[in-house]
């Protein structure tokens, strides 16, 4: 039999997990409010999809971009809070 060789995996966790969600993308729409970002996923109903997708095409916005802002708008930073 030949030894099994270790196959790195897609989703293989980092060593630094810190480091590793401080990562900067290398988008260009990254936000000039912060050099970071971070993936935030929810369940929606298709048809909740659906609507905000009509509401952002309506705004002329990104789907993403128009939830960015409304929660900033709905959870703004604490006075104490670290920047």
């Amino acid at each position: 039999m030949t030894a099994r060789v270790e196959k790195r995996g897609f989703a293989k966790r980092p060593a630094d997990p810190e480091q590793w969600i401080k990562t900067a993308e290398s988008s260009p729409r990254a936000s000039e409010a912060t050099a970071y970002t971070a993936r935030l996923t929810i369940d929606v109903t298709p048809e909740l999809r659906g609507r905000i997708k009509i509401a952002a095409f309506g705004r002329g916005v990104t789907v993403a971009d128009m939830l960015r802002e409304l929660l900033t708008r709905e959870f703004p930073p604490n006075p104490g809070d670290p920047e």
